[in-house]
């Protein structure tokens, strides 16, 4: 009690009673700051510069980590300009020292000069690809560190550099390819479908279906030609299917909450008898954030029968989803929303035993299952 008394007398001392007189028109107003108001104000100030503080920090930390990353893929793009233009020196020095000295090995060097631009056109084509960097450089460290300055062994070592290399780029993006075809397919959806229309990909690389019209483009030899085009065109139906990907709902509609209830026939709650459920069930907190799971238009903010608080979403191509049992709505209809944009808090608002979100995704006006999503999801992750 004392203690608590000398704290009320130093509060008393810090803030006294002060009285602030304001003249206005010729009058005088008078006001009284008593000790409590302004142990309130001095709260609120408090308050508000701690927020400033914390925000202004996260903002730091976010340009930092911004940063660091644009580094790191000025980085990688940088090793693949140095090793394309690393190889074509040592070429050209060799070509020119065997040209000069009439030797043998001159029609030899001359191919896998070509060879080589055609190998420069597939790794610009991959240049920023995630994952790209992490599957190529240790290749291209290999035969960056080549220090023997013979030129017949320098068209020897880049001859197999070169063979190490496409080994690699078909590799990755083949592997690439595979995971996101399986992605799609592990939704449901048939990889094809999301392709170009009439199978164009684009590319100098992939324009001709032809192994022998594009070697006679490149001037290089069938086999490796058709070993090129095979990786450019894995690469190519791989980037065409993770820019379909970003705009199908595979993303995950809250974090930090488990899944309480799948897809499928489940016993009611309410009922306790066999019943279908449309959609996945997340448990979480009140107010637990949730999200747009794939960029589109809001169709519906409101209350319906059952769901309580919803909200859905159209994303074209006939996906639409739908997330209830909202606590609140953050969102209206017609406002555009991305991928990952907060939509409202978690709820127990309709036909609900607890707080939950409910999630539906629809496909041309039918219940899909939405784990089926959110698993094809994370394989486009790996993918990535």
């Amino acid at each position: 009690m004392k203690r608590l008394a000398r704290l009320r007398r130093s509060l008393v001392e810090l803030f006294p009673e002060r009285h602030l007189y304001v003249r206005s028109g010729g009058e005088m107003k008078g006001y009284v700051l008593t000790p409590r108001k302004q142990m309130i104000a001095a709260g609120g100030l408090s308050a508000a510069a701690l927020w400033m503080g914390v925000c202004s920090a996260a903002m730091l930390v976010n340009m930092l980590s911004a940063s660091s990353a644009d580094r790191e893929i000025a980085r990688t793009q940088a090793k693949y300009e140095r090793w394309i233009a690393d190889r074509q020196a040592r070429l050209n020095t060799a070509v020119a020292e065997l040209n000069a000295g009439g030797g043998a090995n001159l029609s030899l060097a001359a191919n896998i000069e070509k060879r080589h631009a055609a190998l420069a056109m597939l790794l610009t084509g991959m240049k920023g690809e995630p994952g790209a960097a992490t599957a190529l450089t240790p290749v291209i460290n290999e035969a960056v560190m080549t220090k023997d300055t013979d030129p017949s062994h320098i068209v020897a070592a880049v001859r197999v550099s070169q063979e190490k290399l496409l080994d690699a780029a078909d590799t990755f993006a083949k592997s690439r390819a595979d995971r996101l075809r399986l992605a799609f397919r592990l939704a449901g959806l048939t990889p094809a479908a999301y392709m170009p229309k009439g199978g164009a990909l684009g590319g100098p690389l992939i324009e001709s279906k032809d192994p022998r019209a594009l070697a006679a483009v490149l001037d290089v030899d069938e086999a490796f030609a058709d070993r090129v085009q095979h990786a450019a065109e894995d690469m190519g139906e791989a980037r065409a299917l993770e820019r379909a990907a970003q705009t199908l709902p595979f993303a995950m509609p809250t974090s930090g909450a488990e899944k309480s209830s799948g897809f499928g026939v489940r016993y009611d709650p309410f009922t306790s008898h066999p019943a279908f459920h449309s959609g996945l069930d997340f448990s979480g907190g009140p107010m637990t954030p949730i999200h747009a799971t794939a960029p589109g238009v809001v169709s519906f903010t409101g209350v319906r029968s059952g769901y309580g608080n919803t909200v859905e979403i159209d994303h074209g191509r006939g996906f639409k989803t739908r997330y209830a049992h909202m606590a609140v709505i953050s969102v209206r209809v017609g406002q555009q929303v991305a991928v990952g944009q907060r939509l409202g808090g978690m709820g127990s608002t309709g036909r609900s035993t607890g707080t939950h979100l409910h999630y539906e995704v629809w496909l041309n006006g039918r219940a899909q299952n939405p784990d089926r999503f959110v698993k094809a999801g994370a394989y486009v992750l790996q993918a990535g």
